[in-house]
Protein backbone atom coordinates (compact mmCIF):
# COMPACT_ATOMS: atom_id res chain seq x y z
CA UNK A 1 0.00 0.00 0.00
CA UNK A 2 2.35 2.44 0.97
CA UNK A 3 4.51 1.75 -2.18
CA UNK A 4 1.38 2.17 -4.38
CA UNK A 5 1.32 5.58 -2.83
CA UNK A 6 4.92 7.04 -3.25
CA UNK A 7 4.54 5.35 -7.02
CA UNK A 8 2.13 8.15 -7.58
CA UNK A 9 4.30 11.06 -6.14
CA UNK A 10 6.79 12.03 -9.30
CA UNK A 11 3.48 12.78 -11.39
CA UNK A 12 2.06 14.30 -9.17
CA UNK A 13 4.43 16.75 -8.76
CA UNK A 14 5.26 16.68 -11.75
CA UNK A 15 1.50 18.18 -12.39
CA UNK A 16 1.56 20.51 -9.85
CA UNK A 17 4.91 22.08 -11.39
CA UNK A 18 2.98 22.00 -14.86
CA UNK A 19 0.17 23.80 -13.10
CA UNK A 20 2.67 26.04 -11.47
CA UNK A 21 4.43 27.15 -14.67
CA UNK A 22 0.74 27.90 -16.06
CA UNK A 23 -0.14 29.28 -13.80
CA UNK A 24 2.75 32.31 -13.41
CA UNK A 25 3.06 32.35 -17.67
CA UNK A 26 -0.61 33.25 -17.29
CA UNK A 27 -0.50 36.03 -14.64
CA UNK A 28 3.22 37.23 -16.57
CA UNK A 29 1.14 37.66 -19.84
CA UNK A 30 -2.00 39.39 -18.12
CA UNK A 31 0.58 41.80 -16.44
CA UNK A 32 2.77 42.43 -19.40
CA UNK A 33 -0.24 43.37 -21.38
CA UNK A 34 -2.40 45.95 -19.39
CA UNK A 35 -0.77 48.46 -21.37
CA UNK A 36 -2.14 47.09 -24.52
CA UNK A 37 -5.55 46.65 -22.92
CA UNK A 38 -5.85 50.33 -22.23
CA UNK A 39 -4.85 50.80 -25.68
CA UNK A 40 -7.26 48.34 -27.18
CA UNK A 41 -10.34 49.61 -25.03
CA UNK A 42 -9.63 53.27 -25.90
CA UNK A 43 -9.49 52.79 -29.80
CA UNK A 44 -12.37 50.27 -29.05
CA UNK A 45 -14.73 52.96 -27.62
CA UNK A 46 -14.87 54.76 -31.01
CA UNK A 47 -15.81 51.93 -33.14
CA UNK A 48 -19.13 50.18 -34.14
CA UNK A 49 -20.82 47.06 -31.65
CA UNK A 50 -20.07 44.98 -34.78
CA UNK A 51 -16.48 45.53 -34.72
CA UNK A 52 -16.31 45.63 -31.11
CA UNK A 53 -17.54 42.11 -31.07
CA UNK A 54 -15.32 41.12 -34.53
CA UNK A 55 -11.94 42.29 -32.88
CA UNK A 56 -12.74 40.49 -29.17
CA UNK A 57 -13.41 37.36 -31.36
CA UNK A 58 -11.33 36.83 -34.57
CA UNK A 59 -9.03 39.16 -33.03
CA UNK A 60 -8.69 37.12 -29.84
CA UNK A 61 -7.93 33.98 -31.84
CA UNK A 62 -5.11 35.80 -34.01
CA UNK A 63 -3.51 36.57 -31.01
CA UNK A 64 -3.54 33.54 -29.04
CA UNK A 65 -2.65 30.90 -31.67
CA UNK A 66 -0.97 33.19 -34.49
CA UNK A 67 1.16 35.65 -32.18
CA UNK A 68 1.68 33.89 -28.83
CA UNK A 69 1.18 30.33 -30.51
CA UNK A 70 3.39 30.43 -33.69
CA UNK A 71 6.25 33.18 -32.32
CA UNK A 72 6.92 30.49 -29.13
CA UNK A 73 7.74 27.58 -31.82
CA UNK A 74 9.38 29.63 -34.43
CA UNK A 75 12.32 30.89 -31.82
CA UNK A 76 12.70 27.41 -30.44
CA UNK A 77 12.63 25.98 -34.40
CA UNK A 78 15.09 28.78 -35.27
CA UNK A 79 17.59 27.93 -32.33
CA UNK A 80 17.30 24.46 -32.90
CA UNK A 81 17.21 24.52 -36.71
CA UNK A 82 17.99 20.65 -36.92
CA UNK A 83 14.48 19.89 -35.45
CA UNK A 84 11.40 19.73 -37.87
CA UNK A 85 8.66 22.74 -36.52
CA UNK A 86 6.73 19.54 -35.63
CA UNK A 87 9.55 17.92 -33.25
CA UNK A 88 9.81 21.44 -31.50
CA UNK A 89 6.13 21.72 -30.41
CA UNK A 90 6.09 17.62 -29.50
CA UNK A 91 9.58 17.94 -27.69
CA UNK A 92 7.68 17.71 -24.25
CA UNK A 93 5.75 14.78 -25.32
CA UNK A 94 8.85 12.59 -27.08
CA UNK A 95 10.70 9.87 -25.45
CA UNK A 96 13.56 11.12 -28.17
CA UNK A 97 16.98 11.51 -26.61
CA UNK A 98 18.32 13.23 -29.72
CA UNK A 99 15.25 16.01 -29.47
CA UNK A 100 15.70 16.48 -25.80
CA UNK A 101 19.67 16.73 -26.59
CA UNK A 102 19.24 19.34 -29.33
CA UNK A 103 16.74 21.88 -27.12
CA UNK A 104 18.91 21.45 -24.43
CA UNK A 105 22.03 22.27 -26.66
CA UNK A 106 20.76 24.61 -28.54
CA UNK A 107 18.98 26.16 -25.13
CA UNK A 108 21.46 29.02 -24.26
CA UNK A 109 21.25 30.96 -27.46
CA UNK A 110 17.63 31.28 -26.84
CA UNK A 111 17.70 32.32 -23.43
CA UNK A 112 21.00 34.27 -23.69
CA UNK A 113 19.20 36.73 -26.37
CA UNK A 114 15.91 36.44 -24.09
CA UNK A 115 17.50 37.69 -21.09
CA UNK A 116 19.07 40.62 -23.40
CA UNK A 117 16.09 41.61 -24.49
CA UNK A 118 14.30 41.67 -21.37
CA UNK A 119 16.79 43.77 -19.65
CA UNK A 120 17.14 46.17 -21.94
CA UNK A 121 13.38 46.51 -21.69
CA UNK A 122 13.56 46.51 -17.93
CA UNK A 123 16.33 49.59 -18.05
CA UNK A 124 14.35 51.46 -21.05
CA UNK A 125 11.17 51.49 -18.56
CA UNK A 126 13.20 52.65 -15.45
CA UNK A 127 15.37 55.54 -17.78
CA UNK A 128 12.77 56.77 -19.76
CA UNK A 129 9.10 55.80 -19.05
CA UNK A 130 7.24 57.97 -17.60
CA UNK A 131 5.68 56.28 -14.55
CA UNK A 132 4.22 56.32 -11.29
CA UNK A 133 6.68 55.82 -9.08
CA UNK A 134 6.76 53.10 -6.68
CA UNK A 135 9.78 52.65 -5.01
CA UNK A 136 12.61 55.25 -3.41
CA UNK A 137 15.39 55.41 -6.31
CA UNK A 138 12.87 55.07 -9.45
CA UNK A 139 12.44 59.38 -9.82
CA UNK A 140 16.27 59.51 -10.10
CA UNK A 141 17.29 57.39 -12.67
CA UNK A 142 14.05 59.06 -14.59
CA UNK A 143 15.58 61.96 -14.44
CA UNK A 144 18.96 60.19 -15.73
CA UNK A 145 17.47 59.22 -18.81
CA UNK A 146 20.21 60.03 -21.03
CA UNK A 147 21.92 57.47 -19.53
CA UNK A 148 20.04 54.64 -20.80
CA UNK A 149 22.18 53.63 -23.81
CA UNK A 150 25.28 54.08 -22.10
CA UNK A 151 23.98 51.29 -19.46
CA UNK A 152 22.59 48.97 -22.11
CA UNK A 153 25.47 49.37 -24.39
CA UNK A 154 28.19 48.29 -21.35
CA UNK A 155 25.65 45.74 -20.29
CA UNK A 156 26.19 43.91 -23.65
CA UNK A 157 29.60 43.89 -23.78
CA UNK A 158 30.24 42.58 -21.03
CA UNK A 159 27.14 39.71 -21.83
CA UNK A 160 28.98 39.65 -25.07
CA UNK A 161 32.55 39.12 -23.81
CA UNK A 162 31.83 36.21 -21.43
CA UNK A 163 29.50 34.60 -23.56
CA UNK A 164 32.74 34.89 -26.59
CA UNK A 165 34.78 32.19 -24.07
CA UNK A 166 31.58 30.12 -23.94
CA UNK A 167 29.94 29.85 -27.10
CA UNK A 168 30.47 32.03 -30.11
CA UNK A 169 26.76 31.38 -30.81
CA UNK A 170 25.27 32.60 -27.56
CA UNK A 171 27.21 35.93 -28.45
CA UNK A 172 25.43 36.27 -31.13
CA UNK A 173 22.34 35.43 -29.38
CA UNK A 174 22.60 37.99 -27.00
CA UNK A 175 23.62 40.61 -29.86
CA UNK A 176 20.36 38.95 -31.45
CA UNK A 177 18.42 39.63 -28.50
CA UNK A 178 19.57 43.67 -28.15
CA UNK A 179 19.11 44.51 -31.83
CA UNK A 180 15.10 42.58 -31.37
CA UNK A 181 14.75 45.01 -28.71
CA UNK A 182 15.25 47.79 -30.48
CA UNK A 183 13.32 47.25 -33.53
CA UNK A 184 10.12 45.81 -31.55
CA UNK A 185 11.01 49.12 -29.33
CA UNK A 186 10.41 51.55 -32.42
CA UNK A 187 7.73 50.08 -34.00
CA UNK A 188 5.75 50.01 -30.09
CA UNK A 189 6.79 53.45 -29.83
CA UNK A 190 5.39 54.56 -33.28
CA UNK A 191 2.14 52.48 -32.45
CA UNK A 192 2.03 54.37 -29.05
CA UNK A 193 2.48 57.94 -30.75
CA UNK A 194 -0.38 57.15 -33.82
CA UNK A 195 -2.67 55.70 -30.83
CA UNK A 196 -4.70 59.53 -29.97
CA UNK A 197 -4.54 59.84 -34.20
CA UNK A 198 -6.24 56.61 -34.25
CA UNK A 199 -9.16 57.69 -31.86
CA UNK A 200 -9.97 60.76 -33.28
CA UNK A 201 -9.25 59.89 -36.97
CA UNK A 202 -11.53 59.02 -40.16
CA UNK A 203 -10.21 55.28 -40.46
CA UNK A 204 -12.91 52.45 -41.20
CA UNK A 205 -13.51 50.26 -38.08
CA UNK A 206 -11.73 47.16 -40.31
CA UNK A 207 -8.46 49.71 -40.20
CA UNK A 208 -8.74 50.11 -36.88
CA UNK A 209 -8.68 46.62 -36.28
CA UNK A 210 -5.77 45.68 -38.46
CA UNK A 211 -3.94 48.39 -36.71
CA UNK A 212 -4.83 47.09 -33.16
CA UNK A 213 -3.30 43.37 -34.13
CA UNK A 214 0.00 45.09 -35.33
CA UNK A 215 0.11 46.87 -31.75
CA UNK A 216 -0.96 43.71 -29.82
CA UNK A 217 1.78 41.72 -31.96
CA UNK A 218 4.15 44.28 -30.71
CA UNK A 219 2.90 43.91 -27.39
CA UNK A 220 3.29 40.25 -27.20
CA UNK A 221 6.56 39.52 -27.80
CA UNK A 222 7.14 40.68 -24.11
CA UNK A 223 5.45 38.00 -22.73
CA UNK A 224 6.57 35.15 -25.35
CA UNK A 225 10.03 35.97 -24.53
CA UNK A 226 9.82 35.85 -21.34
CA UNK A 227 8.29 32.73 -21.14
CA UNK A 228 11.50 30.97 -21.62
CA UNK A 229 12.66 31.75 -18.44
CA UNK A 230 9.44 29.78 -17.22
CA UNK A 231 10.02 26.66 -19.74
CA UNK A 232 11.74 25.81 -22.95
CA UNK A 233 8.45 23.55 -23.39
CA UNK A 234 6.34 25.27 -26.14
CA UNK A 235 2.79 23.44 -25.14
CA UNK A 236 3.07 24.82 -21.88
CA UNK A 237 3.70 28.05 -23.42
CA UNK A 238 1.37 28.23 -25.65
CA UNK A 239 -1.24 27.28 -22.73
CA UNK A 240 -0.16 29.76 -20.59
CA UNK A 241 -0.09 32.77 -22.51
CA UNK A 242 -3.22 31.25 -24.24
CA UNK A 243 -5.42 31.86 -21.24
CA UNK A 244 -3.44 35.49 -20.06
CA UNK A 245 -4.65 36.67 -23.78
CA UNK A 246 -8.07 35.80 -23.45
CA UNK A 247 -8.11 37.67 -20.07
CA UNK A 248 -6.60 40.46 -21.18
CA UNK A 249 -10.03 40.07 -24.01
CA UNK A 250 -12.00 40.38 -20.71
CA UNK A 251 -10.50 42.61 -19.09
CA UNK A 252 -10.52 45.28 -22.40
CA UNK A 253 -14.24 44.65 -22.17
CA UNK A 254 -15.62 44.97 -18.85
CA UNK A 255 -12.55 46.11 -16.36
CA UNK A 256 -10.37 48.42 -17.54
CA UNK A 257 -11.00 51.81 -15.70
CA UNK A 258 -10.88 49.34 -12.38
CA UNK A 259 -7.42 48.46 -13.65
CA UNK A 260 -6.61 51.31 -14.65
CA UNK A 261 -6.76 52.33 -10.44
CA UNK A 262 -4.27 49.82 -9.68
CA UNK A 263 -1.21 52.38 -10.75
CA UNK A 264 2.03 50.05 -9.41
CA UNK A 265 1.15 46.84 -11.83
CA UNK A 266 2.63 48.10 -14.72
CA UNK A 267 6.30 48.40 -11.64
CA UNK A 268 5.54 44.98 -10.85
CA UNK A 269 5.72 44.22 -14.18
CA UNK A 270 8.98 45.19 -15.07
CA UNK A 271 10.53 44.51 -11.75
CA UNK A 272 9.68 40.71 -12.70
CA UNK A 273 10.72 41.59 -16.24
CA UNK A 274 13.94 42.03 -14.69
CA UNK A 275 13.94 39.51 -12.41
CA UNK A 276 13.23 36.91 -15.12
CA UNK A 277 15.63 38.27 -17.35
CA UNK A 278 18.04 37.50 -14.90
CA UNK A 279 17.06 34.17 -14.75
CA UNK A 280 17.14 33.63 -18.28
CA UNK A 281 21.21 35.07 -18.73
CA UNK A 282 22.29 32.56 -15.51
CA UNK A 283 20.49 29.88 -17.28
CA UNK A 284 22.19 30.18 -20.17
CA UNK A 285 25.19 30.27 -18.96
CA UNK A 286 24.63 26.79 -17.56
CA UNK A 287 23.67 27.33 -14.14
CA UNK A 288 20.69 25.71 -13.89
CA UNK A 289 17.79 27.28 -12.18
CA UNK A 290 14.85 25.74 -10.44
CA UNK A 291 11.95 25.84 -12.53
CA UNK A 292 9.85 26.70 -9.83
CA UNK A 293 11.35 29.82 -8.96
CA UNK A 294 10.42 31.63 -12.05
CA UNK A 295 6.67 31.48 -10.98
CA UNK A 296 7.70 32.07 -7.90
CA UNK A 297 9.21 35.50 -8.59
CA UNK A 298 6.47 36.55 -10.72
CA UNK A 299 3.77 35.94 -7.76
CA UNK A 300 5.67 37.56 -5.12
CA UNK A 301 6.63 41.02 -7.12
CA UNK A 302 3.77 41.35 -8.98
CA UNK A 303 1.56 40.32 -5.51
CA UNK A 304 3.67 42.77 -3.56
CA UNK A 305 3.28 46.20 -6.18
CA UNK A 306 -0.72 44.57 -6.53
CA UNK A 307 -1.12 44.98 -2.41
CA UNK A 308 0.74 49.06 -2.74
CA UNK A 309 -1.86 49.39 -5.71
CA UNK A 310 -4.38 48.58 -3.18
CA UNK A 311 -3.60 50.41 -0.51
CA UNK A 312 -2.97 53.47 -2.44
CA UNK A 313 -6.87 53.31 -4.24
CA UNK A 314 -7.91 52.62 -0.33
CA UNK A 315 -6.05 56.02 0.89
CA UNK A 316 -7.64 58.13 -2.33
CA UNK A 317 -10.98 56.88 -1.83
CA UNK A 318 -10.77 57.79 1.93
CA UNK A 319 -9.17 61.12 0.91
CA UNK A 320 -12.55 61.80 -1.30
Amino acid sequence: MIFIFFSFIPPLVELFAIILTITGLCMFEIICSIDNAIINAEVLSTMQPKYQRWFLLWGMLFAVFLVRGLLPLLLVWGSTPELTPWEAFTAMFSDNPDIEEAIKASSPILLIGGGTFLIFLFFHWLFLEEKHYGIRGESYFFSKGVWFYAVVSILLMIIVWFAIEKNAMMAFGAVVGSTAFFIVHGFRQNAELHEQKLKGSNMSDISKILYLEVIDATFSIDGVIGAFAFTMLVPLILIGNALGAIAVRQITVSNIDRIKKYKYLKNGAMYSIFCLGIVMLINSFGYHIPEFLSPLITFVVIGLFFMKSVREVRKESSFF
